[in-house]
């Protein structure tokens, strides 16, 4: 059958599970070899009324699923509903919340946004290779997230008015990097200083390249770049000198927080910004179900319970 190219065509497609399987099985064994999650062996066989297979090396947890290894794994819920909710995360705009999960698919919000958690750790992209290089642009700038005075408590508005709520505004800083015609990294910062700033420059950036920010003294006397400055107090852009890509980045992140999640905690906003750069770096030159396969290739190897969402438990520190 035809991959879907539409959400009602995903939604028909994946409802059956012969389509599930058969997606799951090319995604993970491209051989069409099945092995074992535990002891990697193919001696195995699979338990059609069950719908798992039986690894008949010596170990523990000899039966598994399509879910095991996986971020699905553990869940009660069906391939139909965790592959729907990828395709939607991945190919609506402005992202979608957990009420419109739990209206769609008939679970509880509660789930729903699990769900949503779990699929923005396979969002996340915590590659070693720098952007940029001699001869290219990158743009790098910060931003600062979080919710408007005009919407807080008496007492809270107060104090960010005054200056006392701490950072600006109370808010939490994020730096963007985006090569030109290439692809952006984000990273919470939580407080902007000059070694932390520089930092993530290096850290993303190879040296030689030609480096675009606005006049924040941070970025002042950076070694190893070609840095040139456009001071927004006179113009936005002067030739190639301007961070517009960057900020129309900033643009959408903040449509979709403020339109779409309405609020997020400071705890989790790492988890939106790796959606929102997933869908910004993926954008050209693919339609829903290229998004939708490079998304899900990435659900293997990754595990995130309740508890580590909540900081009940430790979590693997992302990279950024």
């Amino acid at each position: 059958m035809d991959d879907p190219k539409t959400l009602q065509q995903a939604i028909q497609h994946f409802a059956d599970y012969e389509h599930c399987r058969q997606f799951m099985v090319a995604l993970r064994w491209p051989d069409g070899r099945v092995r074992c999650p535990q002891c990697g062996s193919n001696r195995v066989v699979y338990l059609e009324r069950a719908r798992v297979w039986k690894c008949y090396e010596r170990h523990p947890k000899q039966k598994f699923s399509l879910k095991t290894g996986t971020i699905f794994e553990d869940s009660p819920l069906g391939l139909d509903k965790w592959l729907v909710a990828v395709w939607m995360l991945v190919n609506c705009k402005n992202g979608i919340s957990s009420y419109e999960i739990h209206r769609g698919l008939g679970i509880t919000q509660k789930t729903a946004w699990f769900m949503l958690q779990r699929i923005r750790l396979a969002l996340q992209e915590n590659s070693f290779v720098k952007l940029g290089g001699p001869g290219t642009e990158v743009e790098v700038d910060e931003t600062y997230i979080g919710g408007k005075a005009r919407n807080m408590h008496e007492w809270r508005k107060r104090k960010v008015l005054e200056g006392k709520a701490g950072g600006a505004v109370g808010k939490v800083a994020v730096q963007g990097i985006l090569e030109r015609r290439g692809e952006v990294r984000v990273r919470v910062v939580g407080d902007p200083k000059r070694k932390v700033l520089l930092h993530g420059v290096r850290m993303h950036v190879e040296p030689g390249t030609n480096v675009y920010t606005d006049d924040a003294a941070a970025y002042y006397g950076m070694e190893g770049f070609v840095h040139r400055v456009i001071n927004h107090a006179e113009k936005y852009v002067d030739g190639r000198v301007h961070t517009n890509g960057v900020e129309n980045f900033w643009s959408l992140v903040k449509r979709t927080l403020s339109g779409t999640y309405v609020s997020v905690e400071p705890f989790h906003l790492f988890r939106y910004l790796d959606e929102q750069a997933y869908r910004f770096n993926n954008r050209k030159e693919m339609n829903d179900f290229d998004r939708f396969e490079v998304a899900t290739s990435r659900i293997v190897g990754k595990r995130l319970t309740y508890d580590q969402l909540t900081g009940k438990t430790e979590c693997q520190t992302p990279v950024n």
